[in-house]
């Protein structure tokens, strides 16, 4: 007897609906994800149950990693140029175009001035890498400010609205949060955030 042979039947899959999904949990994920600044030290924050949250615009980043270096980051580039243009007047530097786009495209500063040309003369790696050994000097300078409150006043000079926030790692000793507040109650800076990781409230 013999075969019968079953005549083959191409499958379609209408695949339009799955590339329709696709492109909306893609494009959700765009629309609400946050860019984490590149910051030169790891610092873990200490818990809190406080839900306040920090503005998203205008806001002056202070990181103090646990051995007391003190860094700083603005999110525009805007006032990124605006503030080492005033630092370099206050100071009688001057900087090469080449280093004031690296500058301006640093997403956290951190070098003493005598040091900020230097640092800026190197490659992205380079800088990325020398960044974590060197931190904004605190000590008082001629005219009574330290190094650290100059760069607040011409971050404020440069935008009256510029919310301060202060990121301290968990294992900071108090003596130096306490410094670096001092410092911001010194010129008039009374209302800072401080950030913190939040944690749940027991039962």
């Amino acid at each position: 007897m013999g075969k019968i042979k079953v005549a083959k039947k191409d499958t379609f899959i209408d695949m339009t609906a799955m590339s329709d999904v696709t492109v909306l949990l893609l494009t959700f994920f765009m629309l609400t994800s946050t860019f984490v600044k590149k910051e030169p030290v790891k610092v873990i924050t200490p818990s809190s149950v406080s839900e306040i949250k920090v503005p998203e615009k205008d806001v002056l980043s202070i990181l103090v990693d646990k051995t007391g270096k003190v860094f700083m980051g603005l999110d525009t580039q805007g006032a990124m140029d605006g503030v080492l243009a005033d630092m370099s007047d206050k100071f009688g530097q001057s900087y090469s175009d080449k280093q004031r786009v690296a500058f301006i495209k640093s997403q956290t500063f951190g070098a003493p001035m005598e040091l900020l040309g230097d640092y800026l003369s190197l490659d992205e790696k380079e800088r990325d890498a020398e960044l974590a050994n060197l931190g904004i000097p605190m000590d008082s300078i001629e005219g009574g400010h330290s190094e650290f409150q100059e760069w607040v006043l011409a971050c404020r000079a440069y935008n009256r609205d510029i919310k301060v926030a202060i990121k301290a790692d968990s294992n900071t000793p108090y003596s130096v949060i306490s410094r670096v507040m001092t410092q911001l109650q010194d010129i008039r800076e009374n209302r800072y955030y401080l950030l913190t990781s939040l944690k749940k409230v027991e039962d």
